[in-house]
């Protein structure tokens, strides 16, 4: 079963572009999704946490991603949630991430202008086709892609993972 969630916050990393050696392209970013609640007590809202995701972006939706989205914009991420179980030797934890499958802005906090993608060869489109089929987006390379995520997930310094950060698990 594939757990499909969608996720509104802030971006908190720059986007980092990368190609598998079979040239599918990969963007990478965090996602910040700060929660708040209503505290009746005070009549205020509270912030009460941060939830943190890495988002990951294959072949078109990876060059739109690079070229669209910076630090600090607010988007809507919707996706395949995978949560990976992590361990340093000095620390262990599980990592939230998603495999995107639509990002756009979170025009509740800004605006912005949509340009169409260039089609195959930099061409437009000349009239609108199918979409590919599901068995077009499973992504190739899954090994690789865990070797890049595990290799990324090594270079993360232990003042980035809070020692207070409690898991749901």
């Amino acid at each position: 079963m594939t757990d499909t969630i969608t996720v509104t916050g802030n971006i908190a990393t720059p986007p980092e572009h990368k190609r598998t050696p079979g040239g599918v392209a990969i963007t990478t970013f965090r996602v910040a999704s700060g929660l708040r609640r209503f505290d009746r007590n005070t009549s205020s809202w509270v912030d009460s946490g941060t939830n943190w995701y890495t988002v990951s972006t294959f072949r078109s939706l990876a060059e739109h991603a690079m070229a669209s989205l910076n630090k600090g914009d607010r988007v809507i991420v919707t996706g395949r949630l995978r949560l990976r179980e992590w361990d340093t030797g000095a620390k262990k934890g599980i990592t939230a991430e998603i495999d995107a499958d639509a990002i756009g802005h979170d025009l509740l906090f800004g605006t912005t202008r949509f340009e169409r993608g260039a089609g195959v060869a930099g061409a437009a489109p000349a009239s609108w086709t199918a979409p590919p089929t599901p068995e077009a987006w499973a992504v190739p390379g899954t090994e690789e892609l865990e070797q890049l995520l595990a290799d990324e997930a090594a270079q993360v310094p232990d003042e980035a993972v809070p020692e207070d950060v409690e898991t749901p698990f």
